[in-house]
């Protein structure tokens, strides 16, 4: 079974290309670091240069897939360069080998060859120096800090830059990603609200006009017929000023999205006396102080929804709204007569309890809705100290 490389990046073959292209003019040339008469040189074949030349050329397309493995051959045929002429191309092309492992490389690998040619340096240029007790052995670490710990060191500057980069990146992609989530919330919040407000607004006046319609539709008296008429009348045109309202606040665009004169509890009577003349028998007991305005709105809604569900749901008899202040907390009731199994007089969705609820929990209270003793009791703790848990 054979290993399968990486393919290696089409600029480092071009690198590999290229440099060994230079290197063998170079070498046509005769242009070389030394001269055969140094000491250093122990191979004198013409052609020995070439061999760490093609070596290290061969080494550059694994800087990015294997730039360990290349770096580590780099290394191992670089002592041959300086036992012959040598050739300065193998000396640029080792040093991007070094600057490539320490960028492309691992982790550990990116920390650990700075401080390993950082020491080697130090190392040949003080040893030697002080072996030879000639200050110009100290040219011999300047040779390995510009060969092995200049280019480590730019690949470890240039690493940090990157993942620092990176990093901002991904931070401006989850902020991104955070606000377009806020943004989304922010809709759906706003869409839930106006939801609430446009059933709350409009169903208590469909409600009683479709059962009207149906007992001016059933009844043979035109007596009947005329009253139900004019309570058709005026809930469809309660109806459509609400509905006007709504539409104007969505329209509006000065960002004030509360509506501009939203009921308040002072208003119950009013709605009291709806109810009546839409052929409730209610009764109002509030007692309670100055609250808050979101309290207020969110009471004054909960009564309203209890007085439409009980025009359509209720069996005949009494119903009763109490409203009461007690511990920093007002609390709502409302119960309508109830038998089960009756037919509702309208029909509806189910939303309206569901907006109740959602009204008490966004104020941070509580809400409980079902049948009591004989009647379909709502109960709404709604805390005055917005937030307040219940």
């Amino acid at each position: 079974m054979s290993l399968a490389l990486p393919r290696p990046h089409r600029d480092d073959l071009r690198i590999a290309v290229g440099g060994l292209l230079g290197g063998v003019l170079l070498w046509a040339l005769g242009i070389h670091p030394r001269v055969a008469s140094d000491s250093l040189v122990l191979w004198h074949a013409p052609w020995a240069p070439l061999v760490p030349l093609v070596v290290t050329a061969a080494c550059e397309p694994l800087r990015r897939t294997r730039p360990r493995l290349g770096l580590l051959i780099g290394t191992a045929v670089l002592p041959l360069d300086t036992v012959t002429l040598g050739s300065v191309v193998t000396i640029v092309l080792y040093t991007d080998l070094m600057y490539a492992a320490v960028l492309y490389g691992s982790p550990a690998a990116a920390r650990r060859i700075p401080w390993i040619t950082g020491m080697l340096t130090v190392l040949g240029g003080v040893v030697p120096a002080a072996l030879w007790r000639d200050p110009q052995g100290l040219l011999i670490g300047v040779g390995v800090g510009v060969v092995a710990f200049a280019p480590a060191s730019t690949g470890w500057v240039v690493r940090n830059h990157r993942n620092a980069a990176e990093a901002a990146r991904l931070r401006a992609e989850q902020t991104a990603l955070l606000a377009e989530m806020d943004r989304v919330q922010a809709v759906t919040a706003e869409r839930a609200r106006f939801a609430r407000e446009l059933h709350d607004m409009v169903a208590n006046h469909l409600s009683a006009i479709a059962i009207h319609s149906t007992a001016a539709l059933s009844l043979d008296d035109p007596k009947t017929s005329q009253d139900a008429l004019a309570v058709i009348r005026e809930n469809s045109v309660e109806g459509l000023a609400e509905m006007r309202r709504l539409i104007g606040i969505l329209r509006d665009s000065s960002g004030d999205h509360e509506p501009a004169a939203s009921p308040t509890l002072d208003g119950l009577g009013a709605l009291v006396d709806g109810a009546c003349a839409n052929g409730l028998d209610v009764t109002l007991d509030a007692g309670h102080d100055s609250v808050p305005a979101p309290v207020e709105l969110a009471a004054y809604r909960i009564v309203q929804e209890s007085l439409t569900n009980a025009l359509k749901h209720a069996a005949r008899g009494h119903v009763r709204v109490s409203l009461r202040q007690e511990n920093d907390t007002l609390h709502v009731r409302v119960t309508s007569p109830y038998r089960a199994g009756d037919t509702p007089r309208a029909p509806g969705s189910g939303s309206g309890l569901a907006g109740m609820r959602e009204r008490a929990a966004l104020l941070g209270g509580g809400f409980e809705a079902g049948p009591e003793d004989g009647h379909w009791a709502v109960r709404a703790a709604l805390p005055l100290t917005e937030g307040d848990p219940v």
